[in-house]
């Protein structure tokens, strides 16, 4: 089926903004916001439209989810709705509310909770700071169906657990096989919402990170044979 074209003046922004992404950027087609002020000129909130597709089932990346892109890059990743075409443009229910996403910070103690980074902190042995947003993480229940729900996760997680799937009945079994001090100790970390790793914990998370190289240098240290 032949498209609109974007250039129609009769449309709405957003509309047009959609008809030039599919036409102009293309899909996985990278763009700035500078792209978006040439492309139609004299509309001071075109971007806004472009950012308004979203709501629509459109899926533009920010580097907050693409660590690809550049600070002031996009990308187009895939298309929503086909808002140019009557009755399209009513909003999904699928969309994270802004209510859902101060509640979801909120009940995740403003923090990444794949990582436990917060907004602003600095990730180790670099200079970028994290971004915290809202991801859907899908849960395998207790009675074998499955349940998508919001989780806190920073910009770099996200984009390395998209497929992830968390299972809650697995959780739920090994919970029952612990028992005394282990389930002792569980409590007080759930209660908390916490655990503080201990400095042997802490040097042999660091270790994990090494290469073999380097981590046969360590073993050696240790008075241990290579691996």
């Amino acid at each position: 089926m032949t498209l609109p074209s974007w250039e129609d003046k009769k449309l709405g922004t957003m509309k047009r903004a959609a008809l030039w992404l599919l036409a102009v950027v293309k899909e996985n087609g990278t763009f700035t916001k500078e792209d978006v002020k040439a492309a139609f000129p004299g509309i001071s909130q075109a971007d806004r439209r472009v950012r308004d597709l979203r709501d629509h089932g459109w899926k533009i990346d920010t580097h907050r989810e693409d660590a690809s892109l550049g600070q002031h890059e996009l990308r187009f990743v895939a298309a929503g709705q086909p808002v140019w075409q009557p009755g399209k443009a009513t909003k999904s229910s699928s969309v994270i509310t802004d209510t859902q996403r101060r509640t979801t910070l909120t009940r995740d103690g403003n923090r990444c909770r794949s990582c436990g980074i917060t907004p602003g902190q600095t990730y180790s042995g670099t200079f970028d700071t994290a971004q915290i947003d809202i991801a859907r993480r899908k849960v395998t229940l207790p009675n074998g169906t499955s349940s998508v729900q919001l989780v806190a996760e920073c910009n770099r997680c996200r984009v390395g657990g998209r497929t992830l799937e968390a299972d809650l009945a697995a959780v739920l079994e090994d919970v029952q096989k612990l028992g005394g001090l282990q389930l002792q100790i569980l409590k007080d970390w759930v209660a908390a919402d916490e655990r503080e790793f201990s400095v042997v914990e802490r040097v042999w998370a660091d270790f994990r990170t090494l290469p073999a190289e380097s981590r046969d240098q360590v073993r050696e240290s240790l008075g241990l044979p290579p691996a």
